[in-house]
């Protein structure tokens, strides 16, 4: 069966979002191998605002080599898009209801892992909800102070299996955990 993966970027204190949104802090060196996560993937699970602002995202033309084939290869995934308000578009399936049951479906189809993008509202439904896999976080070597935590609110505990843990060049630390639910 496919696994829901939330592979994100937090700070050492713990948020995945400065107070007004910055992700500026976020470091991507070339030893992270983003490359191949995005190749273990085909489809992304997106919140509307952040479908909105990244699921269609076309990045200016001095960019890198290296970043354009990121954007490829992130534009080329199937893309779904969790919403209360359901639209019509053609890149991508709005889901506004039965989040479980939809996620359940979606992993039972053939393909590979599903990346569960974000943003911080859907995370912390999916945490919540259970419907999360593997947890990869990155840990980046700052402090903001404040900020969207990633772990606020939770109904319950979650229990987590570490299976990886990866150290970057810049000081970043990559921690994959499996998520398993005490009987």
């Amino acid at each position: 069966m496919r696994k829901v993966i939330l592979n994100l970027a937090m700070t050492l204190d713990g948020f995945i979002e400065g107070p007004n949104g910055e992700i500026d802090w976020c470091i991507m060196d070339d030893d992270m191998n983003f490359d191949a996560f995005i190749s273990s993937i085909d489809s992304i699970f997106y919140g509307r605002v952040s479908y909105d602002a990244w699921g269609n995202f076309q990045p200016g033309e001095n960019i890198s080599p290296a970043e354009k084939m990121m954007w490829q290869g992130i534009h080329s995934k199937k893309k779904f898009v969790f919403s209360s308000k359901n639209r019509k578009d053609e890149k991508a399936t709005f889901i506004a209801s039965d989040i479980d049951n939809k996620v359940a479906e979606i992993k039972q189809q053939e393909g590979k892992d599903i990346w569960l993008y974000g943003g911080a509202s859907l995370i912390k439904t999916f945490i919540n909800s259970g419907l999360i896999d593997i947890y990869k976080i990155s840990v980046h070597p700052i402090a903001l102070g404040s900020g969207k935590p990633l772990f606020e609110n939770l109904k319950d505990r979650i229990s987590l299996k570490l299976i990886k843990t990866d150290v970057f060049r810049s000081g970043v630390v990559q921690f994959t955990y499996e998520h398993f639910k005490r009987s």
